[in-house]
């Protein structure tokens, strides 16, 4: 077998090769920092691209079921813009632009002939993390041992978003192992921040979020077992969902750690605006993706749970903001977010009090300890194939079964505690959601991001979590020496012009409220502005 490094390289040179040569662009210098503006300003799009690129989930649907813009024209356009951004932050991994015209073209016809839209999805170009099979593709998940790897068949949720009229646009890098708060592998290299190149874009969804925020894609799908989904979203300014275990499709996809299911990985939706998350989440459900998936539950999309039916029909909600963790304080512009958004809900009518989270630490380390039962024995066995090095791993640490006990009942001490609000809120409910950190601070440099405390604990309980946008770039007490080293990382020329995002919290199986709550949470923001 050649040398891990000659595999590599033969990888990368077909990926050069599957981008059209007419789209190659001069990319700015490396000391251009933010390059959102280059997509618009390097003349390979058009008005008409650019109009296309810049329009929200809902208004491109709208557009392609009515044949205003032909699936083709919006593929095109989408296509050419991931291409660009690829340039700029190295997001993409597997580019196949004729493959997704083909798809666009076979969708207009259908609408020519038929005048009905395939699917509620029908026409819109979706980008894909780098887990998701599509049938004739590799899918190496950063692995050189998985170079050569081809598909024999699509992941089930691509199958779903096949049948819903989706165009498969491309696919989006990943850290080696998946299970790094990053974005780099030996095969692909380092992902960067659209906003600021020396910081992360976040892991390990992290291509879907740089290529989101560049608007090369209107809608990716990222997977989220520690924070994933939220914290590329959160890095990258955009929106996101972690929905709870089982309720959009895995079966088919790659992963680390198969088989663990303890806490569990899952897919969701990373966009531009908050219309796009429930877009993507009603038509996905409404497939009845437990048919298909033995381990996705089965729940229809529940309008009156959207409706807020349970919370006061979405008059005088109570949000409760976490402040910190009670293990690390958050950075400046994280505190200040949640003070903008404290005032803007209280200006909107609702009710905000503070809370103060249970079991914090215990819950961080046993879902550390979940993870570490044997995943560098999963590491090892990948990487042995082609001897590439491992960019990082986990020890073994604590018998899993111990470990798991503990997770439930901190998962009960949660319940118990979430109840108890019922007793603050004037509304006589509990909270009806917590809104707080998605980090404890924004993108951090590269190689720099030590902490995903503020992500995982909702992982560990179970508990579906959106990411909201709220701004862009005081001395205070420490916990501790480890809560002072991180705080000393804050200097606010290092993190310029990096997004700040918030993530608001609901309890399991509530993605309908989470998603109208954080409607409303997006809505009192602008308002406020």
């Amino acid at each position: 077998m050649p040398h891990w490094t000659a595999l590599v390289a033969e990888k990368k040179q077909r990926q050069l090769k599957s981008i059209p040569q007419e789209w190659l662009v001069t990319p700015p210098p490396d000391s251009t920092l933010d390059v959102t503006a280059f997509p618009e300003t390097c003349g390979l799009l058009n008005a008409r691209e650019i109009e296309i690129t810049n329009t929200s989930v809902d208004l491109l649907l709208e557009k392609l079921a009515c044949g205003d813009w032909t699936a083709v024209d919006v593929t095109a356009a989408f296509s050419k813009r991931a291409i660009i951004a690829h340039q700029l932050v190295n997001c993409l991994t597997e580019i196949f632009v004729d493959r997704a015209l083909a798809r666009a073209a076979e969708l207009d016809d259908h609408l020519k002939k038929t005048g009905k839209v395939v699917g509620p999805l029908h026409g819109l170009p979706i980008s894909l993390k780098d887990q998701l099979c599509i049938k004739g593709l590799e899918t190496t998940m950063g692995y050189v041992s998985w170079i050569g790897q081809y598909a024999e068949k699509n992941a089930v949720l691509v199958d779903i978003l096949l049948e819903c009229g989706a165009v498969p646009l491309v696919r989006t890098n990943i850290p080696q192992t998946l299970m790094w708060g990053e974005t780099f592998n030996n095969v692909f290299g380092r992902t960067t921040n659209p906003y600021n190149r020396s910081l992360t874009p976040g892991g390990s969804s992290g291509g879907e979020g740089a290529l989101v925020a560049l608007k090369g894609s209107p809608l990716g799908v990222g997977s989220d077992i520690g924070g994933s989904i939220r914290g590329p979203s959160a890095f990258c300014g955009i929106y996101g969902l972690r929905p709870s275990y089982g309720r959009v499709p895995y079966c088919g996809a790659r992963n680390s750690l198969e088989g663990q299911d303890s806490v569990l990985s899952v897919f969701g939706p990373m966009t531009n605006s908050v219309g796009g998350i429930k877009v993507f989440m009603k038509a996905v459900v409404d497939a009845k993706p437990w048919l298909k998936d033995p381990l996705a539950v089965r729940k229809k999309w529940d309008e009156d749970e959207y409706n807020l039916a349970d919370h006061g029909s979405g008059k005088d909600l109570c949000f409760a903001i976490m402040w910190d963790d009670g293990v690390v304080v958050p950075h400046p512009p994280i505190r200040r977010s949640m003070e903008i958004t404290k005032a803007a809900l209280q200006k909107a009518g609702h009710k905000v009090v503070s809370f103060t989270a249970p079991a914090y630490r215990p819950s961080r380390t046993t879902q550390r300890n979940i993870w570490n039962a044997a995943s560098a024995e999963d590491f090892m066995i990948t990487t042995s194939v082609t001897g590439e090095p491992i960019v990082t791993t986990m020890e073994l640490d604590d018998v899993l079964w111990q470990v798991q006990k503990l997770r439930q009942n901190i998962r009960k001490e949660y319940l118990d505690h979430w109840e108890a609000t019922a007793s603050e809120t004037g509304t006589g409910r509990p909270v009806d959601a917590i809104i707080c950190p998605a980090a404890y601070g924004v993108a951090t440099p590269h190689g720099k991001n030590r902490n995903a405390n503020y992500t995982m604990v909702w992982n560990a309980l179970d508990y579906p979590a959106a990411i909201f946008p709220v701004t862009t770039e005081p001395p205070h007490n420490f916990y501790d020496q480890f809560d002072k080293e991180i705080y000393e990382t804050y200097d606010p020329e290092k993190f310029k012009n990096a997004p700040v995002c918030l993530q608001l919290v609901g309890r399991t199986l509530e993605e309908e409220a989470v998603i109208r709550m954080t409607e409303i949470v997006d809505a009192a923001l602008a308002t406020a502005k």
